[in-house]
């Protein structure tokens, strides 16, 4: 990120208040810190979703015969109505649903998302666009040139969205992940961080002691330069992108210690329908 020098003059009360931020990790010292609170006041919030409810939820059968995965309920309401509340929360109204297998019940459902507080344009996945690239591409034309979410439609997650956009203003220009930790991370995308900054990510690698516990918790913030990493052939974000986006130093983590859910998998989803909330 292009950055220039400058000297500046604070009160003491100010720099003591400035130093408050300053943590070691996330915000390094008083320099980072001015820029955490500028790029807080006088960046634009972001107010576009796309949510990625396109998957056959393979795992999840006998349920998603009958509907798509982000359908599959808990606690009495679809998981896709979950992460809605979620986006809405922090005032992220403009969504672009992105559905595929059953996707009508999606629409039937949801509408124009009138009824939930938010504004919901559908993009509907061909039947050669599998993956979780695809749909990014597809929604270009409608995302145009702000950053955006991107947010996976088998995720329930207790996220501070809020203080995840804060971090990807300041620190990012590309690409920022979010994170949580579990015991066994060999079937997520598992992640080495330096910093903010993510040295290393292996999707679904092999199980062996020496492992991270730091995994994709399936929601991102990315800025429209994205769209130069993505081609028609591109499949997988995991697999093609984020790999280049770590050798070039473009790709930043946000851990954060709320619950979190993959319940694309049959025993999570157990877990998350007795302990979310």
């Amino acid at each position: 990120m292009d950055r220039s020098r400058l000297t500046i003059t604070l009160k003491k009360e100010i720099l003591k208040q400035l130093d408050e931020y300053i943590d070691g990790a996330r915000i390094r010292n008083r320099s980072h810190a001015i820029e955490y609170v500028l790029s807080k006041y006088f960046a634009p919030k972001i107010q576009t979703a796309l949510i990625l409810a396109g998957g056959q939820g393979l795992k999840m059968r006998p349920f998603t015969y009958e509907m798509p995965k982000a359908m599959i309920p808990v606690n009495s309401r679809p998981i896709l109505e979950h992460i809605i509340e979620n986006l809405r929360r922090y005032d992220v109204r403009d969504l672009i649903i992105s559905i595929g297998h059953q996707g009508v019940k999606i629409k039937q459902h949801f509408g124009d998302g009138s009824k939930f507080g938010v504004k919901i344009f559908y993009l509907e996945q061909g039947k050669n666009q599998t993956g979780t690239a695809a749909p990014v591409l597809q929604a270009k034309k409608i995302l145009g040139q702000k950053p955006f979410i991107v947010y996976y439609g088998d995720v329930l997650a207790n996220i501070d969205l809020d203080d995840l956009i804060d971090f990807h203003l300041a620190n990012s220009d590309l690409a920022t992940i979010a994170l949580t930790s579990v015991n066994r991370s060999s079937n997520w995308g598992v992640v080495r961080l330096q910093g903010n900054r993510i040295y290393s990510f292996l999707e679904k690698p092999d199980e062996r002691k020496d492992l991270s516990h730091v995994i994709n918790a399936g929601i991102y913030i990315f800025q429209p330069k994205i769209f130069d990493y993505l081609k028609p052939e591109t499949k997988r974000l995991e697999k093609e992108v984020f790999p280049k986006l770590v050798e070039q130093r473009k790709l930043f983590g946000y851990l954060f210690a709320g619950q979190w859910f993959d319940v694309g998998n049959p025993e999570i989803y157990q877990q998350a329908v007795k302990a979310w909330r």
